[in-house]
């Protein structure tokens, strides 16, 4: 029997999405598999992401399911939220999927280690300075962080991170940001009882999404009495007694109880020890990969939210799960490729975005002859709630090939209805298909199989 060069074949730095997945896979092709995680098995989405937003905005849109109720017949009693009822509840659900993603890995005979991994060098890991492990090939899925402000007066925000572990009901909220968490954090503390205001320093919010779900977006938050700040910066935060002063560039001050910045993510690497094994990283620190996720270093890879990639959970399960499959697999898995065209996105905002292919305004400037199909309405439910709310959607289909390029909803269950047009775009199918396609009655979705009348163009 050959003697093993090293203590793994394959070790995993990470114990997130990208990481377990990855970890698992290679074990189950007979590779020896290592993986170390100094924080809570499942990552950033289990812990601090993905499913603890999730939860927290059903419990946003409970809040609203009260005041809708009334006009249905349902006598509802004084409306009261209490967040630590919350917080416990979703800790309890958290710990329970800790539990699981610890358990997938011991039934795959995958070695646990809880411990923050640093590199000695390139085939050599020391994991909370007290062990040292050597490996073949080792898998860098650290995910990112929030990223802190650098103003004066930092120390008095807030993060993501931070949010979910807040020991009270965090009152008057001002947000800092226009991406994703600025606008699901806005429903979900709005759906709370907060007093919500949103700063972003450009002129419209999400940007890179199709300008008709921005605007829709920021016009239903406007009804729902969330103030809204374009084209402003903040210069500095200071406190007064238990109050936050926001000082703006136009020289005005805001006052609230919580300051959220929500200013984009970083990888997680600084600690890593990466020049010590060689690794380049860019300017931001996120890990130079190529097609095949392999870094500068031929025995070191990387996936998921600490390269450059899509940052999705969905794409570093499947990254991690092909890097295995390519390292371990048999033949047949051994040329797989990751697919990064139609990926479907959700924003869990208030009215939520279902979204998936090319904006209006991306699909022009790659030299697409455009049609638009655009409605938007009243969803059946708010005809007797009474609540001032519309649903928004939108195909961009070429006019040559009649392919439907994008897909863009702003609405109740968007979320759940792009998943299965996503597939439909996945397959080529042209605004002809969608045609011949009969409704669900009566539905959101059956809107996008029956619009039939071109729109004018946004632009």
């Amino acid at each position: 029997m050959t003697q093993r060069r090293y203590d793994y074949d394959y070790f995993v730095i990470g114990g997130g999405s990208g990481g377990v997945r990855s970890a698992r896979i290679a074990a189950q092709h007979g590779a020896k598999v290592g993986i170390a995680e100094s924080s809570q098995w499942g990552g950033t989405c289990v812990n601090l992401g993905c499913v603890p937003k999730k939860l927290m905005s059903y419990a946003a849109d409970l809040g609203h399911a009260i005041e809708d109720a009334v006009n249905y017949g349902w006598t509802t009693d004084k409306k009261t939220f209490d967040w630590c009822t919350l917080i416990d509840n979703k800790d309890k659900e958290i710990n329970r999927l800790n539990a699981i993603y610890e358990k997938i890995l011991k039934q795959n005979n995958v070695d646990i280690f809880e411990g923050y991994a640093r590199f000695v060098d390139a085939h050599t890991l020391e994991i909370d300075g007290k062990e040292t492990i050597t490996a073949d090939k080792i898998l860098i899925a650290v995910g990112g962080k929030p990223r802190c402000l650098a103003i004066p007066g930092h120390e008095h925000a807030i993060v993501s991170d931070d949010v979910f572990h807040l020991p009270s009901h965090p009152g008057k909220t001002i947000i800092y940001g226009g991406g994703y968490v600025a606008v699901e954090f806005a429903h979900i503390l709005q759906g709370m009882g907060c007093d919500v205001e949103i700063i972003y320093h450009g002129p419209m919010f999400l940007r890179g999404f199709d300008d008709d779900l921005r605007l829709g977006l920021a016009q239903e938050m406007k009804k729902q009495n969330v103030t809204l700040h374009f084209e402003t910066a903040v210069e500095k935060l200071s406190k007064d007694d238990n109050k936050t002063i926001v000082h703006l560039d136009n020289g005005k001050t805001l006052k609230c109880d919580t300051f959220f910045a929500a200013v984009g993510r970083i990888p997680h690497t600084e600690k890593l020890g990466l020049d010590k094994a060689g690794v380049t990283t860019s300017k931001n620190g996120e890990i130079i990969v190529d097609q095949h996720f392999q870094t500068n270093i031929d025995n070191i890879f990387a996936v998921g939210d600490v390269t450059s990639t899509i940052k999705l959970t969905p794409v570093a399960i499947v990254e991690g799960h092909v890097l295995a499959d390519r390292l371990f697999g048999s033949d047949h898995v051994k040329n797989r490729t990751v697919n990064y065209d139609h990926i479907a996105t959700a924003i869990f905002s208030q009215p939520p975005i279902g979204t998936v292919g090319l904006s209006e305004e991306d699909a022009v400037k790659k030299g697409y002859d455009v049609k638009i199909f655009r409605t938007t309405f009243t969803p059946m439910i708010h005809t007797i709630s009474k609540r001032e709310e519309k649903t928004m959607m939108k195909l961009i289909v070429c006019r040559d090939t009649d392919k439907v390029l994008g897909i863009h909803l702003l609405g109740r269950d968007t979320p759940e209805i792009i998943q299965g047009f996503a597939t439909a775009l996945q397959a080529g199918a042209t605004k002809a298909d969608f045609d011949a396609t009969m409704a669900i009655h009566p539905t959101s979705a059956e809107e996008l199989v029956t619009m039939y009348q071109e729109s004018i163009p946004s632009g």
